[in-house]
């Protein structure tokens, strides 16, 4: 019976579009291309992966080699018309010079150049995402989803479907070019959140809602990925409960939810029973009080459509009561935290406080803004840097040796002060063992991830890695105006490996000459 139920819904939702109908790789060309479009009726210029929002689905399977040629063609000039990619929770192993980061992994690509991408995703398997990381720019529309099947996933018999119909994005959409918060230091305020690139805002029309089609008695894999620049949401779709089996790529033991908040940079997988009668229900994505909350007028929404009903806007009404807990979640495999079960268990504890400076107008960790360097931090290791004190900027760089298990703490900040802020951490990820939103410590069976909110005043996140993987990786906030104005640091993870390991291609070596040679208009 369920399989003729999965055969009929597979036909049925074959004659519906997807959001995501566009879908390559793992060896690929991805176009960086200026377009005007109207997601939530307000028609405005953009930077986007093949000329779509979201970018198309990037998509293989764990063991691939990824070969994406990006190409940028970019030509507005109210707009950075360089750009770099970051995949987003891939580790880059072995492969650092091709994190994407600009000016700490490489050079930014420069108008009408190209630049390959090439790496291979050993033992990663989940939901990620792509990516500009220059300055603000993926603020503007460059933001994709990345895909990594596992076949032997663990959690394969709880869902029917996983496709490109079930990935769901949520992002903040802007009026107005990022460089306009770039030049005063202000950031900008998001007008409208879209599911599936498409919403609508506070004195727009009533444009077409993002749907999400669905066959009663069918079990969906809904993979939700934050490409906020700012906002974090709560998400839930009215009537419905999920439950949570991975977080940034981590599988996690299965935990019954009914709503989700999820911050800048985040991904959770949440499997979905069909299970409520014909009908539309609403999609909410409501954005934190940095956007516009609320539902108005279908604000913040989307639609869970079930085969057979009407074309309509749902009645229905938010009945959430049992939200994630981000120390309720627990990591499926290997789920016991590294070093010793106590605080300070660790071979190297760090305390990075944040901070904001009124007077140079930047946010501070333990006292020193990230100011971009004009030589990449990977290029400045490999032409010579010996130590962390050798690096540029002063004070934004942390040594690391190998093979020893590092405990973070990073305490919380007021709302302010522009808390909670979500951290990412670059080439790992990373065992939660405080949640930001907690004061309890857990180093039995803490979730695993790459992005963690560390909450507000009161709050405090401590995390655990082992030094595994050697290069320069970026931790920063993800709110994308904060990184802007400093809130970052890079830990140098064993320097001698970083020279040892690292082979770049000649085409690596090109960037910073050729960025470099650029006058300002072309940058």
């Amino acid at each position: 019976m369920l399989s003729t139920i999965l055969l009929l819904g597979a036909a049925v939702l074959s004659l519906f579009p997807s959001a995501h109908a566009a879908v390559i790789g793992p060896t690929t060309d991805l176009t960086i291309k200026n377009v005007y479009i109207a997601p939530d009726g307000f028609n405005r210029s953009t930077v986007l992966a093949d000329g779509i929002f979201p970018g198309p689905v990037i998509r293989g399977n764990k063991g691939d080699r990824f070969k994406i040629n990006v190409l940028d063609r970019l030509t507005d000039p109210t707009m950075l018309r360089s750009t770099s990619i970051h995949w987003h929770g891939i580790h880059q192993n072995q492969s650092t010079w091709a994190d994407g980061v600009s000016f700490v992994t490489q050079c930014p690509i420069a108008a009408n150049d190209s630049f390959l991408y090439d790496f291979t995703i050993p033992d990663q398997a989940g939901t990620f995402w792509y990516h500009s990381h220059l300055a603000t720019q993926y603020c503007d529309g460059l933001r994709g989803a990345f895909i990594v099947n596992d076949p032997d996933d663990p959690h394969r018999s709880m869902y029917d479907i996983d496709n490109e119909s079930t990935i769901i994005t949520l992002a903040d959409w802007y009026h107005e070019p990022a460089k306009n918060a770039d030049a005063s230091g202000v950031p900008l305020t998001p007008y409208a959140t879209l599911i599936n690139g498409k919403g609508r805002w506070v004195n727009g029309t009533a444009v077409p809602l993002s749907v999400v089609n669905v066959v009663p008695g069918v079990r969906y894999r809904f993979r939700i990925i934050a490409m906020s620049c700012d906002t974090n949401f709560v998400f839930s779709i009215d009537q419905h409960t999920f439950t949570v089996i991975e977080a940034d790529g981590e599988n996690t033991a299965p935990l019954d939810v009914d709503s989700v908040q999820i911050y800048a940079g985040q991904r959770y997988s949440l499997v979905m029973t069909a299970n409520q009668p014909v009908g539309n229900y609403w999609i909410r994505a409501n954005p934190d009080a940095r956007g516009y909350p609320g539902f108005d007028g279908g604000r913040n929404s989307g639609i869970l459509r079930y085969v057979g009903a009407p074309v309509a806007d749902p009645t229905t009404n938010d009945t959430s009561t049992n939200p994630l807990k981000e120390s309720n979640l627990h990591a499926l495999e290997n789920p016991a935290a590294p070093g010793a079960p106590y605080v300070g268990g660790a071979d190297v504890n760090l305390l990075i406080r944040h901070d904001f400076d009124f007077n140079t107008f930047h946010y501070t960790m333990n006292g020193y803004p990230f100011i971009p360097p004009t030589v990449p931090a990977l290029l400045q290791i490999l032409s010579g840097a010996q130590t962390a004190q050798d690096l540029l900027p002063n004070g934004s760089y942390y040594e690391l040796p190998r093979n020893k298990v590092i405990e973070l703490t990073l305490p919380g900040t007021a709302f302010e002060l522009g808390g909670p802020h979500p951290f990412h951490l670059h080439g790992h990820s990373f065992s939660v063992v405080r949640s930001g939103d907690s004061d309890t410590y857990n180093y039995v069976n803490p979730v695993r991830r790459d992005t963690v909110n560390t909450g507000f005043a009161d709050g405090n996140a401590t995390i655990r890695f082992v030094t595994d993987n050697s290069g320069p990786w970026f931790l920063h906030c993800h709110i994308d105006w904060h990184l802007e104005l400093g809130l970052a640091i890079v830990f140098a993870e064993d320097i001698p490996g970083i020279k040892a390991n690292t082979v770049t291609p000649d085409a690596w070596d090109n960037l910073c000459p050729r960025y470099d040679s650029l006058t300002s208009d072309q940058l």
